[in-house]
């Protein structure tokens, strides 16, 4: 193993997986690493001793991510690390100690500073992409793209990703823009998942019931299928419980601190409104005055003024009750109280949207699920086998519960067949959303010369991905002419 590698494995209090080693030996040799793996699996491991590494060697490091309340946290993160002197941060509304040797940002700023010529960049060892995966996002993915095409080729890339299909070839990709490149892939759980449906019965006075989504074969759970077909007429039987219900089952169940994902800002707040209303018992106290305080010091550089337009007072009765909101129209200070007191274990449910998933350090025991579609800005679409993995790995504190819960409401509007599809274990392939902008053809025009522009122009992924897809039909097409050859040679008599 190598010496650098093994120093920083020896400070660990837990033992490393396989994969997280295989993963620094590689980047310790200056490869360029693609590591996929369920969320809640270590991936975090593999960035931070790249990290390490890297100011091992006296290079700089820069940490993407791609969204500001996951970079705000890293930034912390890392800064308890390593000391607040070495660590800075940059996104598009606060810059801190932008000189320091590891430095926290969101992907578009890495990418700017690229076709900016920064001389930040000078120096730089190592880039971690973390949730690089979001490169198949509609309206942002290509971001990553520009920077996995236009970085310095020197400059090696740490690739974090949720399970992927298509991890093969998206490696073979980026191993035609950087060079040596190897695949690290773990696909076991630190936390198994049990997948469970919940539904409320109004010929039982609404009460609510739940069972496994899956039967001890596989497959989904015929038992929901017959009782669901039972219940259908002219008055639906079954509907969705409240979010009063499924908060009070969980507690019933033990299966709190949970996490309801709810795709919409307005929903979020709704429930931490509703739950705190109930009074459910959550806190005790002692668990009130910690909230208290904690509350209080994430806001001690805000003015009366504007707690009073940020509905201070509201927002801690909530987190006195063990419940808030999540999303990105909260401010960070109280994003930041809501994350510290979920992880201490003082709120049991966090309504939030699907940004928490990405990454964010806020395990659960449960997840629920309120809803299999949403909004992508168009229309409503329903979630793919990945959203669900990627959502869904927030369930399960590693070295605390021996297994993790997804919870999924009855929707009348979602067959349970397609719950079940949606739920099985899987992925789906990464798929490129490049699109050339404004932006990049006027930084493509400005640095290079015509002939460079029009052949970073087809160093897209969807580019590599098609010319595979001709080279195989290609292929294929010979293979058949062959057996026709073949055939008509056969067929010839005299």
């Amino acid at each position: 193993m190598n010496d650098a590698v093994a120093a920083f494995l020896s400070g660990l209090p837990f033992e490393p997986d396989p994969f997280q080693i295989e993963a620094l030996e590689a980047i310790a040799a200056g490869r360029t690493v693609v590591v996929t793996a369920p969320t809640g699996a270590g991936k975090t491991l593999v960035a931070d001793g790249a990290i390490s590494l890297a100011m091992e060697r006296g290079v700089r490091a820069f940490y993407t991510t791609p969204i500001k309340a996951l970079s705000n946290q890293k930034y912390h993160d890392l800064a308890a690390a390593h000391g607040a002197a070495q660590v800075g941060l940059l996104t598009g509304d606060r810059v801190i100690n932008g000189d320091a040797p590891i430095v926290v940002m969101t992907t578009e700023v890495l990418r700017n500073m690229i076709y900016e010529g920064s001389r930040a960049l000078i120096g730089l060892g190592v880039v971690v992409l973390d949730e690089v995966h979001y490169l198949a996002d509609r309206h942002r993915g290509s971001v990553w793209e520009e920077v996995i095409i236009h970085l310095e080729r020197s400059v090696p890339l740490v690739c974090l990703s949720a399970t992927i299909a298509n991890a093969e070839q998206f490696t073979d990709w980026i191993r035609s823009r950087r060079g040596t490149t190897d695949l690290i892939v773990e696909t076991e759980r630190p936390v198994p998942l049990t997948p469970m449906y919940m539904w409320t019965d109004r010929h039982h006075g609404s009460s609510t019931g739940t069972a496994p989504i899956f039967s001890r074969s596989g497959k989904a759970n015929s038992a929901i299928t017959k009782m669901l077909q039972k219940g259908r007429g002219r008055r639906q039987r079954f509907g969705t419980p409240r979010r009063i219900d499924v908060a009070s089952e969980l507690a019933h169940a033990d299966l709190l601190p949970a996490i309801m994902f709810i795709f919409s800002r307005k929903g979020c707040d709704d429930a931490a409104h509703q739950l705190a209303q109930a009074r459910l018992g959550f806190t005790s106290r002692e668990d009130r005055h910690v909230i208290r305080e904690i509350a209080g010091a994430h806001t001690a550089h805000l003015g009366s003024d504007d707690l009073g337009v940020l509905g201070y007072d509201s927002w801690l009765h909530q987190l006195e009750q063990g419940v808030a909101a999540h999303h990105a129209g909260l401010v960070p200070a109280f994003k930041e109280a809501v994350e510290e007191l979920f992880l201490k274990g003082h709120l049991k449910v966090v309504a939030a949207t699907e940004t928490l998933a990405l990454g964010i350090n806020m395990p659960a025991r449960t997840v629920v699920l309120e809803s299999l579609s949403k909004f992508n800005g168009e229309t409503h679409e329903l979630l793919r086998a990945s959203d669900f993995t990627q959502l869904t790995g927030r369930a399960g504190r590693r070295g605390i519960d021996t297994t993790g819960t997804a919870i999924v409401l009855h929707s009348s509007y979602v067959p349970f067949d397609r719950v079940a599809g949606i739920a099985a274990t899987g992925s789906n392939p990464l798929r490129s959303s490049f699109a050339p902008t404004y932006n990049m053809t006027v930084n493509l025009i400005a640095r290079y010369d015509e002939a460079s522009a029009h052949e970073l122009l087809e160093a897209s992924f969807a580019n590599f991905a098609d010319h595979e897809r001709l080279r195989h039909l290609r292929v294929n097409l010979d293979d058949r002419r062959s057996d026709l050859e073949t055939f008509r040679n056969a067929a010839h008599c005299s």
